[in-house]
């Protein structure tokens, strides 16, 4: 029995680490109790000194704080590694508090939305009762009440459900990986549940293929725009995906992808030296079914129209929209957005919408509001993912990835990364990368 597609995005059960496991309605959810701040990346926009940094506020020690400078204004933002529905931020002032200052949640640190702004700030411990959804959150201060700057003991965040430790089962031992030479040590990891020996797991990378049983680790050196494989079985194997990255002298960027189909289960978690630790990819529910199960699932899941991507390469893919005959022109479903971009004033096939090529491809906006059904809504509501997917015609193939990704970050067609919605990281100073290969 399908689900309906105008229902609300489907909550996550089963996440991976550093991610927030949602109840059926996150809605109706009470506030949870763990900090979801605690010990993730933060950054102010100044520091007294060396010796009160950003990171001092969210490190769980009650006797180190953040203090910046003696002026206004000054900020304090923490990444919680994904977007999450925030109830409540926990502040513990120093004496150097903000007598006037917000709170402020954002998908990509770059547009902010107010969620709780005061001009009559107490000081001392405060919990402040908030809503709103964000993978980062920002106390930006406006109004000194002393001569001093702004200066937290802690900085906690609360969330409407529970924050998920490292899953060590998972992602196993990390304190054995060898440090790098080049600048990130790559560890694949192989998660099929049985199926492959580490001798069938295979990567590839710039000539080098190797099972993970002869060379489970590669020093990945810098390059622009690389790609590593995985393959099951063999080097050759039509069982097969990879994950993309730019890797600069100190820095990672890189994604997982569905951008042109389904081959395997894959995540990967970034550590870096400064305790930034983000993981991305197919959340634990995911992995732990059988592959023919998550097949059954994505038809049980989409609306007909998207079915036959199931089948038509099966069991080896679930290949996009945009490289799916049906789709393109002449096919069957060729005006499956037809319409409906017509009646926003955009003239492009559906191949075009999908795949964000033609008139689509430089602009990111239209695209991803088109394939999430947000395009007739203001231009100000297409970066809120609670109207995402909410109607048809909308890109299902995506929603499902969406539905099944860790903090429900997935990458899903070209323009995913539109509004913070796509399985991208980044950070410099980077110590592991760890890639789970799955069946």
């Amino acid at each position: 029995m399908k689900l309906p597609v105008a229902s609300a995005m489907t909550a996550l059960l089963l996440l991976l680490p550093g991610s927030l496991v949602l109840s059926a309605s996150a809605g109706a959810a009470a506030c949870g109790t763990a900090d979801a701040a605690l010990n993730r990346p933060a950054t102010a926009s100044s520091t007294e000194s060396a010796s009160y940094p950003a990171s001092a506020a969210v490190d769980g020690n009650p006797g180190t704080r953040w203090s910046s400078a003696f002026s206004d204004p000054q900020w304090l933002q923490v990444d919680l590694g994904s977007s999450q529905d925030i109830c409540q931020v926990v502040l513990d002032w120093e004496t150097a508090y903000g007598s006037a200052f917000q709170i402020q949640v954002s998908d990509n640190a770059s547009n902010w939305t107010t969620v709780y702004s005061t001009s009559s700030g107490t000081g001392g411990d405060q919990t402040l009762n908030v809503t709103g959804n964000g993978r980062y959150v920002r106390l930006y201060g406006t109004t000194r009440a002393t001569q001093w700057g702004y200066s937290l003991w802690s900085f906690g965040v609360r969330t409407t459900g529970s924050v998920t430790p490292p899953d060590d089962d998972f992602w196993g031992d990390t304190s054995t990986i060898p440090p790098a030479q080049n600048v990130v040590m790559v560890k694949v990891l192989n998660r099929t549940n049985g199926q492959y020996p580490d001798s069938q797991v295979y990567w590839s990378f710039n000539g080098q293929v190797h099972s993970i049983a002869e060379q489970p680790y590669l020093d990945m050196p810098v390059n622009s725009a690389g790609r590593m494989y995985f393959y099951l079985g063999s080097p050759d194997s039509r069982y097969r995906d990879f994950i993309e990255f730019t890797v600069g002298a100190d820095v990672f960027n890189g994604n997982t992808t569905r951008v042109d189909g389904f081959g395997l289960k894959l995540a990967m978690r970034l550590h870096a030296h400064d305790g930034y630790d983000v993981s991305v990819g197919e959340d634990l529910a995911t992995f732990q079914e059988d592959r023919s199960a998550t097949f059954q699932r994505f038809i049980d899941e989409v609306p007909d129209e998207f079915d036959a991507l199931a089948t038509i390469e099966a069991p080896y893919q679930i290949p996009a929209p945009r490289s799916a005959p049906a789709f393109q022109p002449g096919g069957a479903h060729a005006g499956y957005f037809s319409g409906y971009a017509a009646s926003v004033g955009v003239s492009a096939t559906t191949s075009e919408i999908v795949g964000c090529s033609g008139p689509m491809a430089g602009d990111p906006g239209m695209c991803s509001a088109l394939n999430r059904h947000v395009a007739h809504l203001p231009q100000s509501q297409w970066s809120d993912p609670s109207g995402f997917y909410q109607a048809a015609p909308a890109n299902y193939y995506a929603k499902f990835w969406h539905d099944h990704a860790i903090g429900g970050l997935a990458y899903g067609f070209p323009y995913d990364d539109y509004a913070g919605r796509s399985s991208f990281i980044s950070h410099g100073d980077p110590q592991y990368l760890l890639v789970a290969v799955g069946w």
